[in-house]
């Protein structure tokens, strides 16, 4: 389960393709809406929940930092815009899904979020971002305004949270779930089983 909203998700995207050549896996990638999943389990993004925790975001800080720093990702810039909606975002990732343009749409996307700084709830810096990538932006701004890109998002959103999902990057391999940056390692012993 995916969105661009969590950094984690940035983080693992960055991850995975080394667990995936281990291993001889292949990711199919679904496309959710955090706050959509959010709503319908009763979570709370960690800032919200865990915000009067004294110690408790500035250590999520440093458990990223250092995740950063294990792995390599010197190009990760937390976004001065967020918390963005990424409604947008993630129906253009349906529709890119459909036009068999999922990987580059990802990439153009998640850089633009988490290494460029871009205010991706905007529709127009969206757009650009699109073009930019050389993706056909009129298509998928066609594309997120019908009803059958709303509805796959909300079928995912809601699959999700029926599946027991409650938050994003959320991982399953056959019926085991996983969830988070943290859980990385039990997926790639999963997938060697």
């Amino acid at each position: 389960m995916f969105d661009f909203a969590s950094p984690n998700a940035y983080y693992c995207h960055k991850v995975l393709p080394g667990i995936l050549e281990r291993t001889g896996a292949e990711m199919e990638i679904v496309p959710v809406l955090l706050g959509g999943l959010f709503k319908l389990t009763d979570n709370q993004a960690p800032f919200v929940a865990f915000g009067g925790v004294k110690g408790k975001m500035a250590y999520e800080m440093l458990e990223s930092q250092r995740f950063q720093e294990k792995h390599g990702l010197d190009d990760f810039a937390f976004n001065s815009h967020f918390p963005m909606n990424t409604i947008t975002v993630m129906r253009g990732l349906v529709a890119a899904t459909e036009l068999g343009v999922q990987e580059a749409y990802i990439e153009a996307v998640i850089t633009a979020m988490w290494e460029q700084d871009k205010k991706m709830d905007d529709p127009e810096v969206v757009a650009q971002v699109w073009r930019d990538a050389g993706l056909d932006a009129d298509k998928l701004l066609e594309m997120i305004q019908t009803d059958a890109v709303k509805d796959a998002l909300k079928a995912n959103t809601q699959a999700a949270a029926d599946r027991g999902a409650f938050g994003v990057p959320t991982f399953f391999v056959g019926d085991e779930m996983f969830f988070g940056k943290e859980r990385l390692g039990q997926v790639e012993e999963e997938l060697n089983k």
